[in-house]
């Protein structure tokens, strides 16, 4: 369980609270018990509340507008997706003490998975890559920018910049030539198309081998759908990469954006939750890792 202060602003959460902000506001639900659930997560706080729901609240100011952006969109998404998503049943204020808006949500069971131990890793693969081709698929009419729907240039800077944090801790001149590669990929061709942006394990449910579930929609909007490709590296092995590439229909220049971003996030996060959140950092070695590998086995 993750309950380390990981932002600035963040504020503490406990069940009590969540007690408390039912109890004044969703009073027929106010007799569930409150149990914190174990999570990597950076942003929100989860709360399972009794065996059928479960409570997210923001831990930090930057976290507060995900609340309105899920409780708009998941509505919409949700139900044209392969796969079940947070189904939101409740929209809390601030009250009790607690200063920002959260959500009551169905609960959805499932468990994540934890990359290099995928039971079922190409039928994983080909159940990803089918959520990743329905949600493009979606009119992007309307929604709104993803953040991580830029081109890659728009992330040269934070990535330089980690990358200079973690010299002496990763091969930083290799990694910098592989990031510098990505850069060179041609751009988007197409108009927007609506991408999840945080496809990572922390946000996938599984169960019996196959995709079961798919969380936290607060980075989804429309733009480069690339950024959905990272999961070919921070979950899947090798050996299931190209299913999922199939599944999704991805051309040589797409691969390589989805492969930059991978890089990207990976980097960035890793000096960030170096001592806070090892779960996190752990992947982001992992990430970058595997892009090593396929490098070298090019």
């Amino acid at each position: 369980m993750n309950t380390v202060e990981m932002r600035e602003g963040e504020i503490g959460i406990d069940p009590p609270l969540v007690g408390r902000l039912i109890a004044r506001q969703f009073p027929a639900w106010a007799a569930l018990p409150v149990r914190r659930l174990d999570s990597t997560g950076t942003e929100n706080a989860m709360f399972r509340l009794g065996t059928e729901l479960v409570v997210r609240l923001p831990r930090h100011p930057g976290a507060v507008a995900d609340v309105a952006h899920e409780q708009r969109w998941l509505p919409r998404l949700g139900p044209l997706l392969p796969v079940a998503t947070p189904e939101p049943l409740g929209h809390g204020e601030p009250d009790a003490g607690f200063p920002w808006p959260w959500s009551v949500y169905r609960w959805l069971d499932g468990r994540n998975p934890v990359a290099g131990a995928v039971a079922e890793p190409e039928r994983l693969a080909e159940d990803l890559g089918g959520f990743v081709s329905r949600l493009r698929r979606i009119d992007p009419h309307g929604g709104p920018a993803a953040a991580r729907g830029v081109p890659l240039s728009a992330r040269d800077e934070p990535t330089r910049a980690a990358l200079a944090q973690l010299t002496g801790r990763i091969d930083t001149a290799a990694v910098t030539a592989l990031w510098e590669e990505a850069l060179r990929a041609p751009a988007h061709p197409g108009p927007p198309a609506w991408a999840h942006a945080d496809l990572s394990p922390g946000n996938v449910l599984v169960g019996g081998g196959r995709l079961s579930a798919v969380i936290d929609f607060g980075c989804a909007g429309v733009g480069d759908p690339a950024v959905d490709l990272i999961v070919a590296w921070n979950l899947l092995p090798r050996t299931a990469r190209d299913a999922f590439r199939r599944a999704v229909g991805a051309g040589d220049a797409e691969w390589a954006r989805g492969r930059g971003w991978a890089l990207s996030i990976s980097l960035i996060q890793l000096p960030y939750y170096w001592h806070s959140n090892p779960a996190l950092a752990e992947n982001s070695r992992h990430v970058i890792a595997e892009i090593l590998a396929e490098a070298g086995a090019r």
